[in-house]
């Protein structure tokens, strides 16, 4: 008896799987900052009125007023001298001498004050300066980001095993006469 197993074979192709990630789209826009300036500008302002009036260049109405108002002055001082010195000569009796005191203050006009008068005087020129204000005013305007998210690319390929008979099974029976007969 002889006998042979069956033999099989086997070929295998292993899988392949094969993995691919885009990388994302991404687009980044920044809008620029919204910028206003408002500005009032600044004021300077010279008045040199007083100046002017101190180096005596004024204006004629001006200059009209202040004769006005010096001769009016000046008349109700004479007038009031010429009664206090006639009330004196009246009253001649009561007092030293006044045609010779009268006389003595007619004689020499009064002594000027002696100093230094600086014209125009001191700060008669008025200055008044209102500084500029600047208002300014920022929007900053937020980014833009736009993304898109690619998915992966897979490819599979399955594998496969192929099974095959190799060999087929065998077995040989051959008999053999193991009592012999004499009829031969």
């Amino acid at each position: 008896m002889q006998s042979q197993m069956a033999r099989i074979t086997m070929m295998t192709q292993p899988a392949m799987q094969e993995i691919r990630q885009p990388k994302a789209d991404l687009s980044i826009h920044q809008p620029h900052a919204e910028l206003s300036i408002r500005t009032i500008p600044s004021k300077l302002t010279i008045d040199q009125t007083q100046a002017w009036a101190d180096m005596n260049l004024k204006t004629a109405p001006l200059s009209i007023e202040e004769f006005a108002q010096l001769g009016m002055q000046g008349a109700q001082e004479g007038t009031a001298r010429r009664a206090e010195q006639g009330t004196e000569l009246m009253k001649i009796e009561n007092t030293d001498n006044p045609l010779i005191t009268q006389a003595v203050q007619h004689a020499f006009r009064p002594e000027r004050p002696l100093g230094i008068q600086f014209i125009p005087s001191v700060f008669s020129v008025n200055i008044n300066y209102q500084p500029s204000e600047v208002d300014i005013d920022i929007k900053p305007n937020k980014p833009i980001i736009e993304t898109q998210v690619n998915k992966p690319e897979i490819n599979y390929i399955p594998g496969s095993v192929d099974i095959s008979l190799a060999q087929d099974a065998e077995l040989d029976i051959d008999f053999i006469n193991l009592f012999p007969t004499d009829k031969q």
